[in-house]
């Protein structure tokens, strides 16, 4: 697939607008999403609470809810769109190849980038 990036999932466990919690090799937790057919990848933990992303709502505008206190973050940015979150969610870049998820080993844009 690529330097950097590892096969985290099959494409068929992740339907149109469903979220599924993967974990890279070196142990960091992915939120995998699939907004409208564009799949992606956050960091899977809250970053008002820590709680996992993956187990929260996708919604139909874009946003990822979690599912403890409410906080909103656009699943594509990472931005925080609705506290009590300040801080942003760390965003990985995400290929499919055939019918495989693969996503990058490290975070493309760090929250405090």
């Amino acid at each position: 697939m690529g330097e950097g990036f590892e096969d985290v999932a099959p494409l068929a466990a992740l339907p149109v607008g469903e979220l599924l919690g993967a974990v890279l090799t070196d142990g960091t937790p992915v939120c995998l999403y699939n907004d409208r057919g564009t799949i992606g990848a956050v960091r899977d933990v809250c970053s008002h609470a820590e709680f996992p992303m993956s187990d929260g709502i996708l919604h139909g505008d874009g946003t990822l809810e979690c599912v403890w206190h409410g906080a909103r973050y656009d699943c594509r940015s990472g931005a925080v769109r609705r506290g009590p979150a300040t801080e942003p969610l760390a965003v990985f870049d995400t290929r499919v190849d055939g019918d495989r998820i693969f996503v990058a080993s490290r975070a493309h844009q760090e929250p405090h980038a």
